[in-house]
């Protein structure tokens, strides 16, 4: 029975995550996902306490998958700036293949949803960077950047960039791939990093 309840919970979230994905950006009520998954809404509150609930389970889900990868790239690579760009292609790859979670991570579809959320948001966004200045510390350890680089603004300025890809993303209704025109911008801002220090 343990089993069922967990594909149900998965199934409630998936649904949930296929909604986020519309480009209009409506607010989701609890009554369309149900219907779209053809339970009461008193099946939902079964699985879920609060619709809040249900947006956790995406974000331990995209959390839980982002650093995951993000483990093992900085596993396999021992190599600072090679450990930044498959993270930010790791980024700007799930955006595209995950629109609704998208959505999440920019805080787009959390307005009018519990404070929580954002804070949630806020933490996963908190750690992506952290992952970011380990890794330029690492770089500069093997000199690939200077002794005086500022790492923690680097951290900053690759995390704004990613989130801002993800922006447009969501803004331009799914149009704006996120890894369009990523050669040339990448190399910009990289040149730009270690240029800085």
């Amino acid at each position: 029975m343990g089993g069922k309840q967990g594909e149900r919970r998965e199934q409630i979230l998936q649904a949930l995550a296929e909604m986020l994905e519309s480009p209009e950006g409506e607010k989701i009520t609890t009554a369309a996902l149900a219907a779209r998954i053809g339970v009461s809404e008193a099946a939902l509150y079964r699985h879920f306490a609060s619709k809040a609930q249900m947006f956790e389970g995406l974000l331990a889900f995209i959390e839980e998958t982002l650093f995951s990868r993000i483990n093992l790239i900085t596993q396999q690579d021992a190599n600072g700036l090679a450990q930044i760009t498959a993270t930010v292609q790791l980024l700007l790859a799930f955006a595209q293949r995950n629109r609704g979670m998208t959505r999440v991570l920019t805080g787009d579809a959390l307005v009018h949803e519990h404070e929580r959320l954002r804070v949630r948001v806020n933490q996963i966004l908190d750690r992506l960077e952290t992952t970011f200045r380990q890794s330029l510390r690492l770089a500069m350890t093997a000199s690939d950047l200077p002794a005086s680089h500022d790492s923690a603004a680097s951290a900053s300025l690759l995390l704004a960039w990613v989130e801002g890809r993800w922006r447009q993303f969501v803004r331009s209704g799914f149009k704006r791939d996120p890894v369009a025109q990523w050669n040339t911008q990448w190399n910009t801002l990289v040149a730009g990093i270690k240029q800085s220090g």
